[in-house]
């Protein structure tokens, strides 16, 4: 039997269901697969849905990848052959249940010298996250194998109301002409080839060998419009986040005035900075063609965005 473990943080249960249907080929009877999820319970746990302010509160720890208090791990003491970490973005940021595990001397344990498959669901930018995740795997000894990346399918401008108002009122169903928020029920479904296809690595022992388990499954794909918009944002988010944690401690009135100048820079960038970068890259794009797919290439790795292998694994 080959030992797998799940190590989650979901707050919303979008990565739940996501892990819910990337896992059930490796449930069914017949496997040789055993299975053990670990949901990550930060203490005090975070609310849901989100206070305005406080959610806006968590933005500078969660750039400084400041670690919190979770509840005690309940992982038997066993060898995994493999590890899937399935978590959120926050701010381009890994979320810090997450960062906690992957610093803490359990996660190390854990980690230490096993294949990884990282798996997140986003609004629609996970990059520079995902580089946190890889250093922080790096750090830890792991070797991380392969990526699944989750994009909410509707438009930018549809999800700059969809996603927020998803956070702050529970609500993620579709209203006013604008789709529902959030991946989407097939895109969760279609999850079920990651499955089939560890399941099938891990009977012929490929997690073992340096090489990804995943490739050929459209399980990354990169949009190279937003990587430049992207690498913009998390260095003024550092800055900000320096800023804001000078200031003081969350709910304090210097922060929470601070914070208020940060949304209003936030929502600035978003309408004029992001849209203008496209354009410029749009414009360049002849002249930054290899550049752009080189940059693509890298991020897309180690799965990558080919479909190769998508008719032998595709649920029936």
């Amino acid at each position: 039997m080959k030992r797998v473990l799940v190590v989650e943080f979901s707050q919303t249960g979008q990565l739940t269901a996501v892990l819910d249907a990337l896992l059930a080929p490796l449930l069914e009877p017949g496997s040789g697969v055993t299975v053990h999820r670990e949901r990550l319970r930060p203490e005090p746990a975070y609310p849901f849905p989100w206070p305005f302010w406080r959610f806006l509160d968590q933005f500078p720890e969660t750039v400084a990848q400041e670690p919190v208090a979770l509840a005690p791990l309940s992982v038997p003491a066993a060898e995994y052959d493999l590890v899937i970490l399935g978590y959120p973005i926050w701010y381009l940021s890994p979320p810090p249940p997450l960062v906690a595990f992957l610093r803490g001397e359990d996660g190390r344990r854990l980690l230490h010298g096993r294949p990884v498959v990282t798996v997140t669901a986003c609004r629609n930018m996970w990059l520079m996250a995902q580089e946190d995740v890889k250093e922080l795997l790096r750090t830890a000894g792991a070797r991380h194998c392969d990526h699944v990346a989750l994009v909410d399918p509707g438009s930018a401008l549809a999800t700059f109301v969809t996603t927020p108002r998803w956070m702050w009122t529970g609500r993620k169903n579709s209203f006013l002409g604008f789709p529902p928020a959030g991946v989407s029920a097939e895109q969760i479904r279609n999850c079920a080839r990651f499955g089939l296809a560890l399941r099938a690595a891990l009977a012929a022992g490929e997690e073992t060998r340096d090489s990804p388990l995943l490739r050929g499954l459209r399980a990354c794909n990169v949009d190279p419009r937003l990587i430049a918009s992207e690498r913009v944002g998390k260095r003024s988010f550092r800055i900000w986040s320096r800023l804001l944690r000078a200031s003081g401690r969350p709910g304090t009135p210097l922060r929470r005035a601070l914070l208020a100048c940060y949304l209003l820079f936030l929502l600035t960038m978003i309408v004029t900075v992001v849209p203008l970068t496209m354009l410029v890259k749009a414009i360049l794009r002849p002249l930054l063609q290899r550049k752009l797919a080189a940059l693509q290439a890298f991020h897309e790795q180690p799965s990558g965005g080919g479909d190769e292998r998508l008719a032998a694994f595709s649920p029936r």
